[in-house]
């Protein structure tokens, strides 16, 4: 692997929309998948093996961008589940600015550190 470009976010993401592609296949018996996995796996290996950096980073970069937005909510949404077993997390009524409230404390007046509007929750 000397000199060759390796793995990058493209390259993962077209290995595993084969192995998508390949339980599929299992389901819905078509010639088409065949030919669709193939073509996947072989274009996951040439980027990896590649010699020309230059233009798999740059392909890399595109494949980013595009997928930056996805990637944020989903970055969010874990967030937000890792910090339930911990936290409830409300929104201020008047600003909808997210406010973290630890659970177990009962019903407490919350106040929104943005706008300063109080409310009432359940802890």
């Amino acid at each position: 692997m000397i000199g060759r470009y390796g793995t990058d976010a493209l390259s993962q993401f077209l290995v595993y929309v084969a192995l998508a592609c390949i339980i599929l296949s299992l389901f819905f018996r078509s010639g088409w998948w065949n030919l669709v996995i193939l073509v996947l796996l072989v274009t996951a290996y040439f980027r990896m093996f590649s010699k020309n950096h230059a233009r798999r980073y740059e392909e890399n970069q595109k494949f980013l961008a595009l997928t930056a937005k996805f990637r944020s909510w989903t970055a969010g949404k874990r967030y937000r589940l890792s910090q339930m077993k911990d936290y409830h997390i409300y929104t201020c009524p008047t600003c909808k600015q997210k406010i973290r409230i630890p659970r177990g404390k009962g019903k407490i007046m919350v106040k929104c550190p943005k706008c300063q509007t109080e409310f009432v929750k359940k802890s």
